[in-house]
């Protein structure tokens, strides 16, 4: 049972359990019902709070709407209005324009010729100027061309002059005497090594003209030319051609040992291969070429460079030539030092395996005087042990003569003591 106080009357109630439960369920629905209407007046006042904003809100939304529509329209009423004035404008200009259409139309025509004639105008000028232009191209290549004609006509006329003032025996002997006195105007400056002189050995039956010749400064050669002259008098009966002249040099070449053939030519001079710069012949006959004299001494520059160029080469290949005869040689050494290390290893190993065999031998004579020894060691234990055991008692026994005479001794003893 449980007990109740009045808070009214102060008088104490004895209730039950389902009886307490029962008042628990009424003050707690009374309290829930309280809580629900308190709740739900809450609930009410937001909701017409939120409405009444949402009015506030809407009536506000509206209104601004409104005053935009009416800015729009006033706004349009003026460009209407504006639009209206234009439109009066433009009915007024065209009225004028139609009362001066025929002034019109003539100022019009006129300024389309006027534009007419500008392009014309225009277009003339530029071709004038392509004319111009083009006359002028023509003009400087025209003037190129004559300045370069007149150049050859003056280098053909300086050799046929040259050639008129020469016998037929002194022709050839003139361009070699050219060429040396080339060679020679050059000589201290860039050729101080060098070797340039008359072929005179004609052991072979066959000579040259000129061979040069360079050394280094040890003396090892870097290039070495053949050189042939040829040149004829313009009233010559037979014309000659310089391939009639390749077979000959190249075979003088090779008999004088020079590695480099070359043709100095005034023969076929309206001929433009060889009017141009130097020519490579060397599909005829290997490291051949012909020039004209004004290239002798460019083209012993051209060889002579490419020479020094091949002579680092060279000195390279050398280098390693003789490196490669050095690692040959040491590689004969090392062979040479490891078969005699194997002939010594083979005598020694036989030295050695009959060393051990003397060992094994001398060891196994060892261990037989080992065995032997320590045989006799036992043996010597063995008398030791019985030396140990061996007494005058024993000595004695059964030999009255050695007991009575022992015996005689041992008072003697007994009495010196005493």
């Amino acid at each position: 049972m449980n007990e109740i106080k009045c808070t009214n009357c102060g008088k104490i109630f004895q209730v039950d359990e389902s009886g307490l439960a029962d008042i628990v369920k009424q003050v707690r629905d009374r309290e829930f019902a309280g809580e629900l209407a308190n709740r739900e007046a809450a609930w009410k006042t937001n909701k017409e709070n939120e409405i009444a904003l949402l009015r506030e809100k809407a009536k506000n939304h509206y209104e601004s709407e409104f005053a935009k529509l009416k800015n729009e329209l006033t706004q349009k009423d003026a460009v209407l209005v504006g639009e209206m004035a234009r439109k009066d404008a433009v009915i007024t200009e065209l009225n004028e324009k139609i009362k001066t259409a025929k002034l019109e139309e003539q100022l019009s025509l006129k300024e389309t010729l006027s534009q007419v004639e500008k392009e014309r105008d225009h277009f003339k000028n530029v071709l004038d100027s392509k004319d111009t232009e083009k006359n002028l191209s023509e003009k400087l290549l025209k003037e190129k061309y004559e300045t370069e004609l007149k150049a050859k006509d003056e280098q053909i006329a300086y050799y046929k002059d040259f050639k008129a003032k020469q016998s037929t025996k002194l022709v050839g002997e003139s361009l070699e005497k050219h060429c040396e006195y080339e060679f020679n105007r050059l000589r201290a400056i860039g050729f101080q090594n060098a070797y340039f002189e008359k072929d005179n050995d004609a052991k072979t039956g066959s000579k040259g003209d000129y061979i040069y010749r360079e050394n280094d400064e040890n003396g090892n050669e870097i290039i070495s030319i053949m050189f042939e002259m040829k040149n004829e008098e313009d009233n010559s009966q037979t014309k000659k051609y310089n391939t009639d002249f390749l077979d000959k040099l190249n075979k003088n070449r090779m008999e004088k040992n020079c590695e480099y053939a070359v043709l100095v030519s005034l023969l076929e001079q309206g001929e433009e291969l060889y009017n141009n710069g130097i020519v490579d012949v060397s599909h005829k006959h290997p490291k051949m070429y012909v020039i004209r004299p004004q290239f002798f001494i460019p083209v012993i520059t051209f060889l002579r460079n490419a020479a020094l160029n091949a002579q680092k080469y060279k000195a390279e290949l050398a280098v390693i030539k003789n490196q490669n005869i050095d690692i040959t040689r040491f590689e004969e050494k090392l062979l040479k030092f490891k078969e005699a290390s194997a002939k010594n290893y083979s005598d020694s190993a036989n030295r050695y395996n009959d060393a051990i065999k003397s060992i094994d031998k001398a060891i196994e004579n060892l261990q037989k005087t080992k065995d032997a020894l320590t045989l006799s060691k036992e043996h010597l234990g063995y008398a030791n042990d019985k030396a140990e055991e061996l007494t005058i008692r024993r000595l004695t026994h059964g030999n009255p003569t050695m007991t009575e005479m022992f015996a005689e001794l041992r008072e003697k003893s007994e009495g010196n003591a005493d």
